[in-house]
């Protein structure tokens, strides 16, 4: 049995659930999720739809062409198939703090996500040790102030060899390159706490504790070349009081980070997410 995952987007109109949904039954496909969504305020349709296929001769690339040419051209579609059985391949980037990468590491070793980690890319050798008690290629490129292109191109052509489909930022405290996004549009994820733009800085707790914020949270999107303004896959905050410390704030913030970013992982492993005008549509 083969199992596809269909998102698509298109301007809203009539017919388009109906026309889908019959080519896939007229291909001997069996529905077993759809979930849709309409942007009433641009008009935009779309639809998340996974379908199962007994047929032993069933090609994705020729349903791929099949679906192209029925139904695509009709109603101008923007449309996306993906293997169910494809595991796709993630690269993540990391500094020195190790919270989300133990988070990360300890999901996939129980097998939690359909997902491979060829390699795992840092400035900085701290965490090679516990990348390689999971027996995942660790590989340290350092960036100097003079040397930053030479590292994006060593980064670049990692990625590369290794068929990298999308990309994991576990606080990796680094501006990532207009190249690199542009080669991976939304498939770079990234976590960070949600004092943005209030507490800017290296110490965005301790500011937050002096002026007494009684919620922290964190976020995690899709990376563009404006600055920590992508489309925002998940979010969770956690309220705190006058009886917490800067400690505990930062204890606080880093289990929102490894739950947020985990989420998002999930989200886009399982092609739950769709991005359109800088912003998303996720199908939980």
């Amino acid at each position: 049995m083969k199992n596809i995952t269909l998102l698509i987007h298109c301007k809203d109109r009539a017919g388009i659930i109906a026309s889908v949904t019959g080519f896939i039954n007229q291909y001997g496909g069996n529905i077993v999720y759809i979930d849709q969504h309409v942007d009433r305020e641009n008009e935009i349709f779309f639809m998340r739809l996974e379908s199962e296929f007994e047929r032993n001769d069933f090609s994705i690339e020729t349903f791929k062409f099949n679906f192209d040419e029925s139904i695509v051209g009709k109603y101008a579609l923007s449309w996306q198939v993906f293997a169910s059985d494809y595991k796709p391949k993630m690269a993540v980037f990391v500094s020195k703090y190790d919270h989300c990468l133990y988070d990360i590491l300890g999901r996939y070793n129980a097998g939690e996500w359909n997902v491979e980690i060829p390699l795992i890319i840092s400035n900085h050798e701290d965490l090679r040790p516990l990348v390689e008690s999971y027996h995942i290629p660790f590989y340290h490129v350092p960036i100097a102030k003079d040397g930053k292109q030479q590292a994006e191109e060593r980064q670049l052509q990692l990625l590369q060899d290794a068929r990298i489909d999308f990309i994991v930022l576990a606080r990796y405290m680094q501006i990532v390159s207009a190249k690199l996004i542009r080669l991976y549009p939304n498939k770079i994820i990234n976590i960070h706490h949600s004092f943005l733009p209030a507490f800017v800085g290296a110490k965005p707790y301790h500011s937050a504790y002096k002026r007494g914020v009684k919620i922290i949270g964190a976020t995690s999107h899709y990376v563009t070349e404006e600055l920590d303004a992508g489309p925002i896959i998940e979010q969770d905050v956690a309220r705190v009081s006058h009886t917490h410390s800067i400690d505990d704030l930062v204890r606080k913030g880093r289990d929102l980070e490894k739950i947020v970013l985990a989420t998002a992982i999930k989200l886009h492993i399982n092609r739950k997410t769709m991005v359109y005008n800088n912003r998303t549509v996720v199908f939980y």
